[in-house]
């Protein structure tokens, strides 16, 4: 029986709330029945095809890993003074699910530029008896070429919506999270301060808001 892991992200971008990063693993024959399912790339999927197809894929999967990221982790991450950043600290998070399903194959979704720099790290961290056994490919848009790992990104897209509706539901109308969403931009202008546990303090859009709204607090004085 040969064991297939795809692993995939949602949420690198916003800066509102946790990154996902999920690791899905089949028995090589069931791919099969994902290409019956009809599934792919998430962002090529209405959500409600996504939650729809999400029950399916648990059906099938042989194991699954999610990781939740919180933005405090991602912050340190790109903070970091030993050369940790948002990549590296992605390419931790595989390795640990590889290191925990122990698949025969594992494809990787690679956010990286640098295929040989980002595998070359990744397998540093991947625990030598399980590397030993491991076929690893590590591709740009792998969840689009390879149904494991379009699998991986459907249940990830599904955890963070399901995240992004509890966020709603405790904090308000937050719109997506993301820096091109108006709604998330007036609900940053209006509570950047107040909950500093569901944003990412690092990115630019951030540090922009709270620099002006310090500054100007200041200027009241």
């Amino acid at each position: 029986m040969t064991l297939i892991c795809g692993i995939d992200e949602a949420a690198r971008g916003p800066l509102i709330g946790s990154m996902f990063i999920v690791g899905t693993m089949f028995e090589e024959k069931s791919l099969q029945k994902l290409k019956e399912l009809g599934v792919k790339d998430s962002k090529l999927l209405k959500h409600s095809k996504r939650i729809e197809l999400e029950k399916e894929i648990k059906k099938i999967a042989e194991k699954i890993k999610i990781i939740e990221v919180k933005p405090k982790e991602i912050d340190e991450a790109v903070e970091s003074e030993s050369g940790l950043n948002l990549n590296w600290l992605e390419a931790l998070k595989q390795a640990e699910i590889i290191n925990e399903l122990k698949p025969d194959r594992a494809v990787i979704d690679c956010p990286s530029t640098n295929l040989e720099a980002y595998t070359a790290y990744l397998k540093k961290h991947i625990k030598k008896d399980v590397l030993s056994k491991l076929h690893l490919v590590v591709e740009h848009k792998a969840d689009f070429n390879f149904l494991e790992c379009a699998s991986a990104s459907i249940i990830a897209k599904c955890e963070r919506e399901s995240y992004i509706e509890k966020l709603h539901r405790q904090y308000g109308n937050l719109g997506s999270g993301y820096p091109s969403d108006p709604r998330t931009i007036e609900f940053l202008n209006n509570n950047w301060d107040k909950h500093p546990e569901i944003f990412r303090k690092t990115w630019e859009t951030y540090k922009r808001v709270a620099s002006t709204k310090t500054q100007k607090s200041l200027g009241d004085y």
